[in-house]
Formats: C-alpha cells, structure tokens, sequence
C-alpha cells in the first residue's frame, strides 16, 4: 500500500515539474501566431459556458426598437469596431494580430447572431479573460451594454438609421 502511495506522489511530482519545465523553458507559445495547445479550446470554451451558465437566458429588460439599436451602433464604433469589424470592411491590423482573433461581427459575416443577447451582455459586461475581449462594466452603462447586444442580435436586420451609423 505505502508504495502505491508513493507511485501516485512521484507520479504528481513529475506532472508538476514536467509543466513547469515546459512553461519555464520556451514550451508554451506565447506568440499570438500559430494554433492553440491541445485541449485549450475545449477547456476555454467549458469554461465560458460553465460561467455565463443561465445568464445566456436572461431576456434584455429594454426593446430592441430603432433608438435603442442606433444607440447600440453608436457605441459599437466606438468601442468594438476596432476589434470586431465595420460594417462590410476587412479585419483591422489590431483584428489580424490577436490571438486568438476576435471574431468579425456584423455582416458579411453572421456574428453572434445566433447567440442568446444574455450571454452577449455577460461577455460584453465581464470580458473574457486571455482572449482580449476587455469587459466593460465599470466604463459603460447597463443600458449600453444591453443596446450593443441587441445590436449584435440584430445583426443581419437592422433599420437603416442604425446601418448608417455602422456604415459611416
């Protein structure tokens, strides 16, 4: 039995150091060119969902009619378009240098169209560690950030008030 123990002990022990050396000696890329670690994407992505767990469900407590979708154009160009795209135009060189690149939000592209607006406001609100998505609790309002979700839902059918917003 004492030698079980001590096999599982030394067992640990090598895991530990064998990371650490892997950290420690250049292993780890750190560059924000070329691929994710095995099990990174799986593991970042239960972990998101494990965080945002029934937040995605929670509805939007304001309507997504035209001043508030124009008011979320607003505050995309200001704050997301840098990362996450104009209105029909290629990815910035910021977009093209993250790791791993944010992903191009309005159209042509789908966006996050398909994502319930609770879990858009979660990510906005919080951000999302290691990935450059900042969160933007404490610099924007409850309403901004409810508007620029309902914005990105809305991708693909906004009224022309907001396109033109997001077009200029």
């Amino acid at each position: 039995m004492k030698n079980v123990i001590v096999g599982i002990l030394l067992g640990v022990a090598l895991c530990l150091v064998g990371g650490f050396l892997f950290l420690t000696r250049g292993g780890m890329p750190v560059k924000t060119e070329g691929g994710p670690l095995p099990f990174e994407l799986y593991l970042a992505h239960a972990a998101l969902r494990s965080a945002i767990g029934t937040e995605a469900d929670r509805p939007s407590p304001i309507p997504a009619d035209e001043k508030n979708l124009v008011g979320g154009a607003h505050v995309y160009r200001a704050q997301c378009s840098v990362c996450h795209g104009e209105w029909g135009r290629l990815p910035s060189a910021i977009a093209k240098g993250m790791f791993p690149q944010p992903p191009q939000l309005l159209p042509p592209k789908t966006g996050v169209t398909d994502d319930p607006v609770g879990e858009t406001y979660w990510k906005v609100r919080n951000g999302i560690r290691l990935t450059g998505m900042p969160g933007y609790g404490s610099s924007l309002s409850d309403t901004e950030i409810w508007q620029v979700s309902l914005l990105l839902l809305h991708a693909q059918e906004l009224p022309p008030p907001a396109k033109d917003v997001l077009q200029r």
